[in-house]
């Protein structure tokens, strides 16, 4: 197929009109900083549709071409084409002024970043633009969002798979489409800035080995060190600080860089100290020695309990589907792997205000659950009221088998105004799409959805999951498993930033390195196995290769904090899904509301409970900011 002779016959407004440079890339591994790229395609399109540009290339990468089996590309093959640096001046040169477009955007542009930096040149993209992240938003009826699926969708036709020229092509087809939809549901475009690529702040450092033993808690006074303690010190040292660390951490003990409630001792030689760790040790009542006393204990570590590894091939039946049937645990009590790190206390979420006319819950229906949940498969739109009124709405919503949008999407089938609801400035594209309009009154006795015409919208609908809900995360059957994404979205906003953080925990609801604090400044855990991706302004994602993480990591706890004086009771929900691989169809979604004053949110746990990984739908608010709440966790963050 080439698009050279057809128009796009894109939209001719705005932002749906630029000029575009579609990429694909074929790789001989997952990982940018230590894979290489083996083949690359570029095709430039106009403003008009109009294709302006093409070029393709096989490209030796000088190592192991990895999954032959995926992409076809043997040593052989590959033999005799040009190395990177050989055509980066050409693909530079496609670039260069126009939106890098790719499907898993951060995934090319990641490799393309690193190609051009080993070539010793900069990436000349200001712009990308993730066809994942746009059909996300756009939210069409498919089972999944792969390539091969949207190009069957959008009647877009396929012929080699994994072929870099090919699937820019089958690309090109997918943006038209995914561009027109997003103007007739009038989308703002998930638009990610790339600023130039700092090398020594994106690449991760060197793993380090995380301790093998549980903290055995403090060191009682006059007592030995034990094996799994934590430890940190302060302070001029008479030893090099890094011998200390080297000769602990040889003897089982775990080195902390800061001070929490969790620490068994702080090492210092000033008794007076007015350090920070030393500070956070006397408010936590932290038993303090000094250099030589710790020197002396080191020589007799006792021993500790060693973490027990716990494997999950074992203990749970596969599944050939990346998604079975969710397992939902009912609603209880925290479990002790579940219980998060003390922090300012929450308010809890209020009642409607007075004069709000969100309706008390229905009571329960039959005992087929038909009259409880008529809004299964229903996606509602809450539009208007104060803060606390639309919570309630969509909180009702979920009640009623619902699920409850943050964004007009084309899986929206309802649209519930309340006070004020009518000046949305969506407003005027519900009413051309004809979607159905309902006062809260509409949630007291919601008509029934037809189970058939249901089914015909979407044929995979996610397990909706209210807040504090618990789903089991299914090991799928194929090796090696797929990352999990969990996805937080929300309303575009104009005079604000959110912010997707994850925490990486042990038994103590603590991190192990400050390393294991995974934001925008620091994207990737040191061995890779927690990332925080970026689709656009209103969603970010944090993948989790939870196969990898070691024996010692209990926890990964995702939060969303807002960057300036605004908070979540202006933002409005935030929706959270999750689903196997980066185009996988999700397996759970929810969404949740804080109250009104807070500028932090607990949004989901990951967490082991026995040798399966669960996942929890948290929707905590804190009037805090990040700062507060990273110190929870252990983690000091620097102003």
């Amino acid at each position: 197929m080439s698009l050279a002779s057809a128009s796009l016959d894109l939209p001719a407004m705005g932002d749906y009109a630029r000029d575009w440079a579609l990429v694909d890339v074929e790789t001989s591994g997952l990982v940018a900083r230590r894979d290489r790229v083996l083949s690359v395609a570029v095709v430039t399109i106009g403003p008009d549709g109009e294709q302006t540009g093409e070029f393709s290339t096989l490209l030796d990468p000088g190592c192991d071409p990895g999954p032959v089996e995926v992409h076809g590309l043997t040593v052989e093959r590959l033999q005799g084409a040009p190395t990177f640096d050989q055509v980066a001046g050409r693909i530079g040169a496609m670039l260069q002024d126009r939106v890098l477009v790719a499907h898993n955007a951060q995934f090319d542009y990641d490799f393309l970043a690193y190609e051009f930096a080993r070539a010793r040149m900069w990436l000349p993209v200001s712009q990308r633009l993730c066809t994942l992240a746009l059909n996300r938003q756009v939210d069409p009826p498919t089972d999944d969002m792969k390539l091969g699926t949207l190009a069957a969708h959008y009647g877009v036709p396929q012929q080699r798979a994994h072929d870099a020229l090919d699937d820019t092509r089958v690309l090109a087809g997918i943006l038209r489409a995914s561009l027109r939809e997003a103007a007739r549901l009038d989308l703002p475009l998930p638009l990610v800035s790339c600023p130039p690529r700092a090398e020594s702040q994106f690449t991760p450092k060197p793993p380090k080995t995380p301790c093998a033993y549980r903290n055995p808690g403090r060191m009682a006074p006059g007592g030995p060190l034990l094996q799994g303690m934590k430890i940190a010190i302060t302070g001029e040292t008479a030893h090099a600080r890094a011998e200390l660390v080297g000769r602990a951490v040889a003897a089982g003990l775990n080195m902390m860089t800061s001070v929490s409630r969790h620490t068994s001792v702080l090492v210092t030689n000033e008794s007076a100290s007015r350090s920070a760790k030393a500070r956070r040790a006397a408010a936590e009542g932290v038993p303090v020695i000094d250099e030589h006393t710790f020197l002396r204990l080191l020589a007799d570590v006792r021993a500790g309990t060693v973490h027990e590894a716990t494997t999950t091939s074992a203990a749970i039946a596969p599944v050939k589907e990346p998604v079975s049937e969710p397992t939902m645990a009912t609603a209880r009590a925290p479990e002790p792997e579940s219980t998060p790190a003390p922090v300012p206390e929450v308010p809890v979420l209020p009642p409607p205000s007075r004069g709000a006319t969100v309706p008390a819950p229905h009571p329960p229906g039959d005992s087929t659950g038909t009259l409880a949940k008529p809004l299964v498969s229903r996606r509602v739109l809450v539009l208007g009221g104060t803060h606390a009124d639309a919570a309630a709405a969509r909180t009702r919503v979920v009640e009623l088998g619902g699920s409850a949008a943050v964004n007009l999407s084309a899986s929206v089938t309802d649209v519930i105004l309340l006070a004020g609801g009518e000046n949305d400035h969506r407003m005027s594209r519900i009413t051309a799409l004809e979607l159905p309009l309902h006062d809260a009154d509409w949630l007291i006795s919601p008509t029934a959805t037809d189970p058939a015409a249901a089914a015909a919208v979407r044929p995979k609908e996610p397990h909706v999951m209210p807040r504090g809900g618990v789903i089991d995360l299914p090991i799928p059957y194929v090796r090696p498993s797929p990352e999990w994404y969990v996805t937080a979205s929300w309303a575009p906003q104009a005079d604000c930033e959110i912010d997707v953080v994850a925490f990486i925990l042990d038994d103590d609801e603590q991190v192990t390195f400050d390393e294991d604090f995974i934001f925008y400044g620091a994207p990737e855990s040191p061995a890779g196995t927690v990332r925080l991706l970026t689709g656009g302004p209103a969603e970010q994602t944090i993948a989790l290769d939870l196969a990898s993480l070691p024996p010692a990591t209990r926890k990964v706890v995702v939060a969303a904090a807002i960057d300036g004086p605004a908070t979540f009771g202006t933002v409005g929900a935030i929706q959270i899904s999750a689903a196997p691989g980066n185009s996988g169809s999700p397996l759970t979604r929810a969404t949740l509301d804080a109250a009104t004053t807070e500028r932090t949110m607990l949004l989901a746990e990951i967490y082991r409970r026995g040798p399966a990984w669960r996942l929890r739908a948290v929707g905590q608010g804190y009037d805090h900011g990040l700062d507060a709440l990273a110190r929870g966790y252990g983690v000091d963050i620097a102003d």
